[in-house]
């Protein structure tokens, strides 16, 4: 099982076949998924499942995020190539409830960019997020991006974020 970043709080790694339910069940929660693009149940397990084959090719895909101290499911976080602009690398995370407001989210996001630019040639990693998800775009601003002009998709506007390689 690939690790991507270890510390005394957290664990970012490879999901195992046997975390499927872990992974899916974080998505039932009303409130954590509030910004999130509706997904079916179905729609979960199989981007479970193409989390999996995504290691084979590796560097990116999406990853668990554990407590360091007891194993505990804290949620889960990704690092894609950008859709919207393919040199550019995109990171995101979802977090359980109970690790809100803790700054797990803000440290998961410089452990990803860290990781990012340690394995690309990337020189711009970016994060995205609703307009009205204030939450997720302080933490950007902890983790060290900078917001640009909003990204403008067919169904909207999205905050749009960037940190560039020093």
């Amino acid at each position: 099982m690939n690790i991507l970043h270890q510390d005394q709080s957290f664990i970012i790694r490879q999901f195992s076949v046997e975390e499927q339910n872990l992974f899916c069940d974080l998505f039932e929660d009303a409130e954590v998924t509030k910004y999130l693009p509706y997904r079916s149940p179905e729609q979960y397990i199989e981007m479970f499942e193409i989390a999996l084959k995504d290691y084979l090719e590796g560097p990116f895909g999406r990853f668990g995020i554990f407590d360091s101290e007891n194993n505990d499911f804290i949620g889960m976080c990704l690092a894609r190539t950008f859709a919207d602009v393919p040199d550019q690398i995109e990171i995101g995370y979802t977090l359980s409830k109970k690790y809100w407001g803790k700054g797990i989210a803000t440290e998961v996001s410089r452990a990803l960019v860290k990781y990012c630019f340690l394995n690309t040639e990337t020189n711009e990693v970016v994060a995205v997020t609703d307009l009205d998800n204030i939450g997720s775009q302080k933490v950007s601003e902890k983790a060290g991006f900078n917001r640009t002009d909003n990204l403008k998709r067919t169904y909207g506007e999205l905050a749009y974020y960037i940190v560039k390689r020093n």
